[in-house]
């Protein structure tokens, strides 16, 4: 494993985090947490230091998880980071009820890092400030229940620039890989909040897996030298400013070959013509793309009872394949249609990619007929 700075906490972090939000399911369809505990063991085992989970993965059960994989000195390997959630967040007294939570869920007297879920500019004024959450976060660092300070991110440049300019960040976790570059916190905020030695942690790095089965036409561009999924994790680690590329591993085929590409990752690695076929392809990925869908899931359960995820990539699906796949995998996957949408609007206001998704369910509905 290939390890790096944190900004300037002084952790040294491997360049490969664990993300625990996609942790498969066993035969009967239920959460396997026995293999999830595994595969956080194994990665351990492999160098993976960092360990990243959240108050909402996996319905509260992540945390549980992590927390069980973490005995028999296994805690003593990681740093271990979770999620303060901002939907929780409606009082000042919020705060320390939320990460005691959390703390007894790991079954840990205390958390590495600890930052505030899915930042945006309206729940960091409405929210953070008025309800005093930076003073919370020094009083439980000053309590030794958390150590390091940082947010998720998911929002426009010009607001990460307004929450990075309103406290000292030890760091910040955004969504960043070669199609996003000027999206959310963009490459140019990725660079100026590394000049300010704020440690820059990328999820999302192959766009919920998108990045990993392109489509023919992005693929024929890609160099056969490697994966698809090593270019992509490549471009992060080749960024100076990059400490750590959180990948959501759901397999040890997927955290065994991650390690691989880890193994070979240096800053400065991608040479210009490397950069150059990147931007190629995405070029013709953005000229595809119809719904920047990641199934991260935020906006599920559907109160019409839709699987919003599989929705949009059967709709993502008549650009990138045939309208006869893309329907067949809409029967097969969406049993209750888009028409059914009640547009409520509760999935838009958890999307993290801001995707108008009432809009799209009206417009998907026409395309199934249904």
């Amino acid at each position: 494993m290939n390890f790096r700075k944190l900004g300037n906490t002084g952790l040294s972090v491997s360049a490969l985090g664990l993300g625990c939000m996609r942790f498969p399911n066993d035969s009967k369809g239920r959460l396997d947490e026995e293999y999830g505990a595994k595969l956080i063991r194994a990665a351990i085992d492999d160098g993976v230091n960092y360990m990243d989970t959240g108050y909402p993965y996996h319905g509260g059960r992540s945390e549980v998880i992590l927390g069980k994989a973490l005995k028999d000195g296994y805690r003593e390997k990681t740093i271990v980071a979770t999620k303060c959630p901002m939907g929780q967040m409606s009082s000042t007294a919020d705060f320390d009820r939320v990460l005691q939570i959390q703390l007894d869920r790991l079954d840990l007297p205390s958390v590495d890092s600890y930052m505030f879920h899915g930042l945006e500019r309206s729940s960091f004024d409405n929210k953070v400030v008025k309800y005093g959450l930076l003073d919370k976060m020094e009083e439980a660092r000053a309590n030794g229940k958390i150590k390091y300070i940082g947010f998720s991110f998911h929002d426009s440049y010009d607001s990460f620039m307004h929450i990075i300019d309103s406290y000292d960040w030890d760091f910040a976790q955004v969504q960043m890989n070669y199609i996003d570059i000027e999206y959310q916190a963009t490459l140019k905020g990725v660079k100026e909040a590394g000049e300010r030695g704020i440690g820059i942690i990328a999820m999302e790095p192959l766009l919920g897996g998108k990045l990993a089965n392109l489509s023919q036409a992005a693929a024929n561009l890609i160099d056969p030298a490697k994966s698809a999924v090593e270019w992509a994790l490549d471009f992060l680690w080749n960024l100076p400013e990059m400490s750590i590329v959180l990948s959501g591993m759901s397999s040890f085929e997927q955290l065994q070959q991650n390690i691989i590409y880890a193994s070979r990752s240096d800053i400065g690695m991608l040479s210009e013509e490397n950069i150059e076929m990147l931007m190629k392809v995405r070029n013709v990925y953005n000229g595809l793309l119809l719904a920047p869908c990641t199934r991260c899931k935020y906006c599920m359960p559907c109160p019409a009872g839709i699987d919003i995820p599989r929705a949009l990539k059967a709709y993502n699906s008549t650009a990138t394949g045939t309208f006869d796949e893309a329907l067949a995998y809409y029967n097969r996957q969406v049993p209750v249609g888009a028409s059914e949408c009640l547009n409520c609007k509760h999935c838009e206001e958890e999307c993290p990619q801001h995707i108008k998704v009432s809009e799209l369910m009206a417009e998907i509905s026409e395309i199934f007929r249904r």
